[in-house]
């Protein structure tokens, strides 16, 4: 029986449905070893499991501070551990026990944010390298989300592909029941849920929207996610270009987000670079056709289920689109195999693989 520490404090953020998954079903999958698992002092009431091998601790340690640096290491020093797993690269630098660390991307290393201070960004951006760099050179097994970034980590990192393992994420049916959006009734639309950040590449979706309003005139165009800095910077893109029909729905429900992806004409996803891409296995459990970008790892995620366009090509999104949402059959194809696609992934396997992983840094010498 060995002792694990699992780094959660990610676990109530936007970035934490990998992490919430994996306390999800571990416990499940394992029996035998005892847990700990660290988060931020605010989420700890909110989490609750029957197996007697785990427990909770509260970490007051905030992720990319000097706090983190000094404050988690003498708790985990506390704690002795046999195992820590960070669920994001972020850790302290001197922690010298066995680690394994989940790696998503690199897409923070390689896109700017604009609602960020330039230079600040710049800053942080060049430490965030060499903090990479050095939790993949000092892990014991590295963990990523998909064949793609596996190889784009051990070029980047300068380590082995061998202590790499990838285990592939999921997507959950959503429960809630369908809560339509009254604005978007008896409408013709297509949508995209998620951050506005450049690499998600909104702004040429929206240009490539402009084209199809030429045939579809009443197309809509629906851009879901909560309003941040760049939400509004796109809407007053928008404005200033004069686009009609864009739709900005702020934070929507989950009953809302299962209406969108039921009733839209497709699920449109143009990012430059994704780790996983979990939005568009989600359309496609609830029945919507997926139209995606050909880069990084998509095609890899979804493989036949999607229709795949150069994301950098504004007319080739535009004709991918089109072809989509007046094409039946192509339609009722990409359903069909989107179905499928989305039931080949199991984050209880995921866990499973996972647990494998621990095992494989607990014995190694």
């Amino acid at each position: 029986m060995s002792k694990i520490v699992i780094d959660a404090r990610e676990l109530r953020t936007s970035t934490g449905k990998y992490i919430e998954r994996l306390l999800h079903y571990l416990p499940e999958v394992d029996t035998e070893n005892d847990y700990v698992v660290l988060l931020r002092t605010k989420d700890v009431a909110g989490w609750r499991t029957k197996n007697e091998h785990w427990q909770v601790v509260a970490c007051p340690h905030d992720e990319f501070s000097f706090d983190e640096q000094i404050g988690l290491k003498r708790q985990l020093d506390r704690l002795k551990p046999d195992l820590v797993h960070f669920g994001m690269v972020q850790q302290p630098v001197f922690y010298r026990g066995r680690v394994v660390t989940t790696i998503h991307d690199l897409t923070t290393v390689r896109f700017d944010n604009p609602a960020k201070n330039k230079v600040v960004f710049k800053l942080k951006q060049s430490i965030y390298k060499e903090v990479i760099r050095r939790a993949a050179r000092k892990s014991l097994a590295v963990i990523t989300p998909s064949e793609f970034v596996k190889t784009d980590l051990a070029k980047f990192a300068g380590v082995s592909p061998g202590k790499i393992t990838v285990t592939l994420e999921a997507a959950d049916p959503i429960v809630a029941s369908p809560a339509a959006l009254p604005s978007l009734q008896n409408k013709q639309f297509i949508m995209y849920v998620g951050r506005p950040t450049p690499h998600k590449n909104l702004e040429r979706l929206i240009e490539a929207f402009t084209l199809l309003r030429a045939n579809h005139p009443a197309l809509h165009l629906v851009l879901a996610g909560k309003t941040d800095a760049n939400y509004r910077r796109t809407a007053a893109l928008v404005a200033a270009k004069g686009t009609a029909n864009v739709i900005f729905t702020d934070f929507v429900s989950e009953g809302e987000l299962r209406w969108l992806y039921e009733h839209c004409a497709a699920y449109v996803f143009p990012s430059l670079s994704e780790g996983f891409g979990l939005p568009g296995l989600e359309a496609m459990q609830h029945g919507a056709p997926v139209v995606s970008s050909n880069a990084t790892c998509l095609p890899e995620v979804y493989g036949d289920a999607a229709h795949y366009f150069d994301p950098l090509d504004v007319q080739a999104m535009a004709d991918a689109i089109n072809e989509v949402i007046t094409d039946k059959d192509l339609r009722a194809r990409l359903i069909a195999a989107g179905h499928t696609q989305a039931a080949t992934y199991s984050w209880k396997r995921m866990a499973e693989q996972t647990l494998a992983v621990y095992k494989t840094a607990l014995t190694d010498k």
